[in-house]
């Protein structure tokens, strides 16, 4: 365990800004590592999750141009969720054709792609819609959004090993009327016209995720969660998406596996992902040839698990 890798120290952007992509939209972008670099684009998770200064040092700095943006109403892109922006213009469509835009801004041709959770299932969308424009894929904590796994995690599969935690999420839904499937309920309870409904509501969905995301209790981190601006925005996208099913058809991700033909891939895997089981990760494995599965047996979801990071780091330098 002692000779795993560690993050790259920490850097700053040399470049940032604001990219216009329609609907009064404002996309945050940020640059930093090698301007003459190997370009990577970071996805984030959730959706609405954002991006934070830790996610790029996935990367060698001297090796690499990192591209992070915060995908639509969330982070510090705007207008921002929590401030109610327009939930009708977040979709998944959306949000590859925001990818394009802010590639062809900067000016790169061709770039890796690397994402995580949600960054996954948007990194693989991109990839079999743009496949030109990838030249490896990077991917941890794989979700396909297969009605399976929104069932797993929100409707009592993972409840099962967090009743303590499970036990806090279904409390908004106590008296919230008709018995519904939880995700549509919450639905529901996320745009109550009455805002501490909607706050309580948003912050156990948070905490819920923020909670199970790692194999040993994170504190810090589900503090962060509940804090009332990201909860806000981190729910309220998060459940629009798996509400409407990702706006993809069902098992879309694995039916068009076949397209990732050709493309050099890793998938990183925790083996007790409760966020994002493995079974995932393994199909995907199978339906991509050529792909590369590590499943660490020793991590939950977290990307900022030792083992994880581990093995994030070793694949961005073997691409490098």
């Amino acid at each position: 365990m002692a000779d795993r890798r560690k993050p790259y120290p920490p850097i700053e952007p040399y470049d940032h800004g604001f990219l216009s992509v329609g609907d009064d939209q404002q996309v945050y972008w940020e640059v930093s590592g090698n301007p003459d670099g190997k370009p990577v684009v970071f996805l984030h998770g959730g959706p609405g999750g954002g991006t934070s200064p830790q996610q790029r040092r996935f990367f060698d700095p001297e090796a690499y141009r990192i591209v992070m943006f915060d995908q639509r109403g969330c982070g510090r892109s705007r207008p921002h969720v929590a401030d109610g922006a327009d939930l009708s213009v977040n979709t998944t469509d959306h949000l590859l054709t925001d990818i394009e835009r802010l590639r062809a801004y900067l000016d790169i041709e061709r770039w890796m792609v690397f994402g995580g959770s949600w960054g996954s299932t948007l990194a693989l969308a991109y990839a079999q819609r743009h496949r030109e424009r990838v030249t490896e894929l990077v991917l941890r904590g794989i979700f396909l959004l297969r009605r399976s796994e929104i069932d797993w995690y929100y409707n009592g599969g993972a409840g099962a090993v967090f009743p303590d935690l499970w036990e806090g999420f279904l409390a908004p839904l106590a008296g919230a009327g008709p018995v519904e499937h939880p995700v549509d309920t919450y639905h529901r309870l996320l745009h109550s016209p009455d805002p501490d409904v909607a706050l309580r509501a948003a912050i156990a969905w948070s905490t819920w995720e923020g909670g199970t995301s790692s194999l040993l209790p994170q504190p810090d981190h589900v503090a962060d969660t509940a804090e009332p601006r990201f909860a806000l925005a981190f729910a309220r996208i998060e459940n629009h998406y798996f509400y409407h099913r990702g706006f993809l058809d069902e098992g879309q991700l694995l039916r068009d596996a076949h397209l990732l033909h050709g493309i050099p891939g890793v998938i990183v895997q925790g083996r007790y992902d409760v966020v994002c089981p493995a079974m995932s990760a393994w199909d995907l494995h199978r339906a991509w040839p050529g792909s590369a599965l590590h499943i660490v047996d020793d991590a939950g979801h977290s990307a900022h698990e030792p083992g994880i990071t581990h093995h994030l780091v070793e694949a961005t330098d073997l691409f490098r």
